[in-house]
């Protein structure tokens, strides 16, 4: 099993919006892709509410059969347009991929 964790620090302001607006917005696209490709499992989204000045603003946490499923997942055209919208509003990104 593949476990895929992001997390992000969003732009104050970017694409029109604030950073809330564009958090709530970015959890609405991710949550949408759950089960877009086989062998996804889970997906989790969330807003961080702790705001310790070390925090990102949201957290991406899902899970894969394989890496060819977690490939899948990261090539598939509706990932790659919340990806193209997450370049603009983010910051700073952070990711870890690990195999159990």
């Amino acid at each position: 099993m593949i476990k895929h964790i992001v997390m992000w620090k969003l732009k104050e302001n970017a694409a029109g919006a604030d950073k809330s607006k564009n958090a709530e917005k970015v959890i609405e696209r991710i949550t949408k892709l759950k089960g877009i490709t086989p062998g996804m499992g889970v997906l989790e989204v969330g807003k961080d509410f702790n705001r310790s000045p070390n925090a990102f603003d949201l957290a991406l946490y899902s899970e894969f059969d394989s890496m060819d499923a977690l490939n899948d997942y990261q090539n598939h055209p509706d990932h790659v347009a919340v990806k193209d919208f997450l370049l603009e509003v983010t910051e700073e990104r952070a990711v870890v991929d690990y195999e159990i």
